[in-house]
């Protein structure tokens, strides 16, 4: 399964690339910009400040803690139901609302899916949703830090052009022998989002149907990438496929 380091290996780095840089230094770039950024706060982390009347007072900068991808849909029906979900719909049977404060989102999940976060640290972290039994089906936002140069989603290049470079990133069918497959089906940028649809098949293995719903937001002192995602196997389709669609649809920023 693509992750979340897969998006920064074969879009982002190929990004940085055009303006210039080697190779080895193209995901360092993103790295150094967000260490510095870190440095920077934390030396500001004390702030002395003249209340007016001749006091001083101590204040502190509030510590963010990240919580510690992919999914294929009806392309239409999800940026249909996306918009529908920005227009606060009622939350759908059997689902129930993720909320997370501290990035500032909310997401529907099944009532039953289990949640897990992995191990978050200073540059991305990860929240996933999956079913109680054994599946390979499952949602997840993956959040990263971006440098001051990325502002908004067309700092990476028209939806087309984003989606191109992620899956061809991603295809590896052309090597001897073959590797995993990745197709893209369809894109397209709406309400802020990029919305990726593609397959991904490795030799052997059922075709993994995927959709990714990309965004860009700040928290106050850098922008952050969220990619949403879900990801179910051809086998469970039918029984996964419209939660799934229902649940990554839901994704708003608050």
């Amino acid at each position: 399964m693509a992750s979340a380091s897969s998006l920064y290996y074969h879009y982002i780095s190929p990004c940085l690339k055009k303006r210039g840089l080697p190779d080895d230094q193209c995901f360092a770039t993103l790295t150094n910009k967000h260490s510095f950024q870190q440095k920077q706060l934390q030396k500001q982390e004390e702030i002395k400040e003249d209340d007016g009347r001749g006091h001083v007072a101590s204040t502190r900068r509030r510590q963010f803690m990240f919580q510690a991808p992919l999914i294929a849909f009806s392309f239409s029906q999800l940026v249909t139901s996306n918009a529908l979900a920005v227009a606060e719909i009622d939350v759908p049977q059997d689902f129930r609302i993720y909320n997370d404060e501290v990035n500032k989102y909310k997401i529907f999940i099944p009532q039953d899916w289990q949640v897990g976060a992995g191990e978050p640290n200073s540059f991305k972290s990860i929240t996933a949703f999956y079913p109680e039994e054994a599946a390979n089906s499952n949602v997840s936002v993956a959040i990263s830090g971006l440098g001051p140069d990325f502002t908004r989603m067309e700092s990476f290049g028209k939806v087309e052009a984003f989606a191109d470079t992620l899956v061809s990133g991603l295809d590896r069918s052309w090597q001897r022998p073959p590797g995993v497959a990745a197709k893209l089906i369809d894109c397209k940028a709406s309400n802020g989002l990029y919305y990726i649809e593609y397959t991904l098949q490795n030799p052997g293995e059922s075709r993994r149907h995927l959709f990714s719903a990309i965004g860009m937001a700040s928290n106050g002192w850098y922008n952050r990438l969220y990619t949403v995602t879900g990801q179910y196997v051809e086998e469970e389709a039918e029984k996964y496929g419209s939660t799934i669609e229902k649940a990554v649809s839901s994704f708003r920023f608050t």
